[in-house]
Formats: C-alpha cells, structure tokens, sequence
C-alpha cells in the first residue's frame, strides 16, 4: 500500500504555522506527500517547514479578523485543491472550532480527518482528539500531542524543536553591505529589533524601542530593525542602526534573524521564527494570551511584561486597560539587560 497524501491545516497567522512544525515533520515519517492549507498571513511560513511538500493558500470565512463572505466558488475551489487528499490533520488553536474545515474536506472526499474538538463532531472526524484545556501547554507540543494521537510520531533524533527549511536565501548581496559584518556571515554579529505587531494589544511603545536601538548601540551592539512598517522601522532606527524595513522576505528575515546574537520583539510571528533557527529572543510579551502556550518555543528566552496585569487571557486585539500597562512598564534598560544576559 502506497504512503498516503495528507493535508496538514493551519489557517492562522505565520507564527501559529512555525509552530506547527514539529507536528508535519511527524506527519512527513508515514505520508507520501505532505499539502499544507494555510491562511494568506501564514502561507510564506508553510513554504519554510520542513516536510511540506506543497502549500495551498485559503482565506477561511471563521479565521479572519476581516472574513471574507462565504461564497459556492470560494468553498468549490478549496475542494479542488485539497481533493486527493487521503488524511488530513486540522491544527487549531484552543478557542477555534476544527468542524468547519472538516466538513469541506469530508466533501472533497478525505476519508480520515483527526483534530482537536471539545464538539461532538458526528461523523466529521475519525480521531477526536480531546485536552483538558485548563492546562496551558505549548502550543508546539498541543500540536505535536494531536499528531500522536492520530498515528504520526516525530523520526528518531528529532529534537521536537521548531525549524526551517536550510539553506536559508542568501543575504549577503542585499544586506552584507549595509550590515558591514563581513557578509553577515558570523553568528550574532548583531541584535535586531522588530517593533512590529498584528495587534495594538502587542505592541510595546516605538518610542520606547527607539531607545532601546540607542542604549543597545551604546552598549557596544550593531542593530538591526526589521519589519514591514517601514515608516515605523525607520522611525525606530533613527541615526544608530540599520533599517531593512520592507527589505526583506519572509525567507530572508529568517536567514537575518539566523545570524542574530539576539532578537527583541513582541508576541508576534518573527519571535517564533527566531526561535525556529534558534536565535534567543528578549519577549515584551502582552498577556492577552498566554505566556505559557505562545512564547519563543525551544531557545533561551527573557519574558518581560506583567503577566499578571488586568489584560490576562482577554485575547484583546486592542488593549482594554487604560495606559497598557502591561508593556508601558517595561523599560529600556530592562530589555538592554535581558541582551546582555542572552549574550554572554
């Protein structure tokens, strides 16, 4: 019998996909081919796993913070991408329903489906696979944890750690001047700073990140910004460190964040992409989510933010407590320090 097709679905954002990883490098052990469905924000991150062997991009009406209409062609199109699919595994986070996906791909004719539902799920899923979600668990290994369940164990010798596809682009030509470091060639070379987020809640103040650009410089570091806000990256690189804001792919951040001693950002995608070539990150991480599922998986990591504070666990997009204190307490001598401690 040959080794089946299987599609791995995760329909977020890209740092939600990286962590996705360990779970398709167990699936890619006993499947033929490996199609992973991603979202429009994760699909550049899909094609960095390792173990995809093809990405279909599909923007899901229940997903998106701005959803598309359902409409007969929309829904007839992923049918005919997906159809030919034997197995399907639907990586969803706590607070999402996997029954939706499940049943377009039981009318694309996927004969097994395994995900994660607290639902009865009725004949639209073979594996159900149930956690206790009072318990916070990695969001990795909540994945990973699925992938077991439906009969897809990581290969011997993997680590269960995030990561991408190597050789990485090679950045030299682009950026090897303006980062003067040889071709950026020598691992952590430099500290990048990625002042961007997908949601104000998120987001530490870009003044605040201007100064901690300079105390770094101060402290004897290159900086580099990064981001696709180039007014914000510019902004937050002023005079003291290089700008690659809107210079890079998502391929190519991940080969500048390789050769990174460090990277500061918020809870956002580049922080687990970071952590997927192993880079430490300093994590001015919002509690609107938590800590404890969503950190930088798998390398050193400095959490600063009051995880505590009054935002905890709202999944707020906006912050709803006046002055975001969580995040505004946070200073940048502190974030210069949890450099210094990840450096040395």
């Amino acid at each position: 019998m040959s080794a089946p097709r299987v599609l791995v679905a995760r329909l977020d954002d890209a740092g939600d996909v990286l962590l996705a990883g360990p779970a398709v490098r167990a699936v890619r052990g006993r499947a033929g081919e490996v199609v992973f469905l991603a979202g429009p924000h994760g699909s550049a991150a899909a094609g960095l796993l390792p173990g995809v062997d093809r990405v279909v991009e599909w923007r899901a009406p229940w997903i998106m913070s701005e959803p598309p209409p359902v409409t007969r062609p929309e829904v007839d199109a992923l049918v005919r991408e997906v159809r030919g699919c034997e197995e399907a595994l639907i990586l969803t986070s706590f607070h999402q329903s996997a029954l939706p996906l499940a049943l377009l791909l039981r009318l694309a004719g996927v004969r097994r489906i395994a995900a994660i539902s607290d639902d009865y799920p009725g004949s639209l899923l073979d594996v159900r696979h149930r956690v206790d979600e009072s318990v916070d668990v990695p969001e990795a290994e909540r994945m990973l944890a699925l992938a077991r369940a439906a009969g897809f164990e990581l290969p011997p010798g993997d680590d269960g750690r995030l990561a991408v596809r190597q050789p990485l682009p090679d950045i030299s030509r682009e950026t090897g001047q303006l980062l003067n470091v040889g071709g950026v060639a020598d691992k952590g070379a430099y500290v990048v700073v990625h002042p961007g987020t997908s949601a104000p809640a998120r987001t530490w103040p870009a003044e605040r990140h201007r100064q901690t650009v300079r105390e770094l410089v101060h402290d004897g570091h290159q900086v580099v910004v990064t981001g696709k806000e180039r007014d914000l990256t510019a902004f937050v690189a002023g005079e003291d460190a290089v700008d690659l804001g809107g210079r890079t792919s998502f391929a190519e951040l991940a080969a500048v964040l390789q050769r990174a001693g460090v990277l500061v950002a918020g809870n956002t995608g580049p922080a687990h992409l970071a952590a997927a070539v192993g880079t430490p990150v300093v994590s001015l991480f919002a509690p609107v989510v938590p800590a404890e599922r969503w950190a930088p998986y798998g390398v050193p990591t400095v959490l600063l933010g009051d995880q505590h504070a009054p935002c905890r666990a709202s999944r707020a997009r906006v912050c709803p407590v006046p002055g975001h204190p969580c995040l505004s307490q946070v200073t940048s001598e502190q974030v210069v320090k949890a450099v210094r401690e990840l450096t040395q």
